[in-house]
């Protein structure tokens, strides 16, 4: 898709920037890439080895070149080449070469791709207070949610070609479209069949045989779709509010962040590391896995 609006693939379709069409099949317009206002960050950078920092940046656009490098903290880095740059560094230097040719969008794949996970969070929030401040249309392109989340306003999940849901982050957790938009989101997906329950309730028999209860109404082939972050753990099944407890053994500890998600049974907890310490997890052992009938939605399959 990205390739499609820069014009480096043919395609059929329409794309318009602006007031102006880049491409309209049924116009017979089909603009080249040197005529497509557009800043393109590949997702390995594709940097110029052999050019520094400055001249790389001025290879987009000379005119811009020394108040982007200045604006992105480039200044000290200027005469290094990319084999020198850590992965965010050199994330600034594509990122300062698209806006150098001052296009009218601009199209990221992968930004985040080539980073480690320890160096990723802190690059994301620095390359969304950039886009933000650039003020461009942006899309990027990424198989990661939380990046998607940090950085879009909106949006696509795509499927064979095919959008499947378009909406605010916020909205895709909520009211997930489909069972690979729950999963993309971080959301467990329990499947089962659904039928009336009581108290206004659905009941859903899972493939596991645990019967859990939701407050949206459907019947059949379903999924539960339950977010980590709504399941609590404990030893025995609590005397609470939450209409759903599934006993299971703990699969998996994973920290992730200052938080630990821990597989049981199936289904995927996001606790904190003081409520594991309290509760003294360990593999293999047996915990029920609690959640609110509020917090578990139902998607057809």
């Amino acid at each position: 898709m990205l390739r499609a609006i820069a014009g480096l693939v043919r395609a059929s379709g329409r794309v318009v920037a602006g007031r102006t069409a880049w491409l309209d099949s049924e116009r017979g317009v089909d603009l080249a890439p040197e005529q497509r206002s557009v800043g393109l960050v590949f997702q390995d950078y594709a940097l110029f080895p052999h050019l520094t920092v400055a001249q790389n940046v001025a290879y987009g656009g000379r005119a811009r070149a020394a108040e982007l490098i200045d604006a992105y903290g480039l200044t000290e880095l200027m005469g290094e080449r990319p084999a020198r740059l850590s992965g965010g560094e050199r994330q600034r230097v594509a990122l300062a070469r698209a806006l150098a040719r001052e296009p009218a969008v601009l199209l990221l794949d992968e930004p985040l791709g080539a980073l480690d996970a320890q160096t990723r969070a802190h690059v994301r929030a620095e390359l969304r207070a950039r886009l933000r401040a650039s003020g461009l249309p942006t899309i990027v392109v990424t198989h990661d949610y939380e990046d998607a989340a940090a950085l879009a306003e909106r949006v696509g999940v795509l499927v064979d070609g095919q959008v499947v849901q378009l909406g605010t982050p916020a909205e895709l957790v909520a009211t997930p479209a489909s069972p690979f938009v729950a999963r993309f989101t971080g959301a467990n997906l329990l499947e089962g069949i659904a039928r009336p329950g009581t108290a206004g309730l659905t009941e859903v028999l899972l493939d596991t045989g645990d019967a859990v209860f939701s407050a949206d109404s459907a019947e059949g082939r379903v999924g539960v779709v339950v977010y980590p972050w709504d399941v609590a753990l404990a030893r025995e099944s609590p005397s609470d509010s939450m209409q759903n407890h599934v006993a299971g053994t703990v699969e998996s500890i994973v920290p992730v962040g200052n938080r630990l998600r821990v597989r049981v049974g199936g289904i995927t907890a996001e606790i904190t590391a003081p409520a594991a310490e309290s509760l003294e997890l360990r593999e293999g052992e047996r915990v029920v896995a609690s959640f609110k009938a509020t917090g578990a939605r139902l998607v057809s399959l």
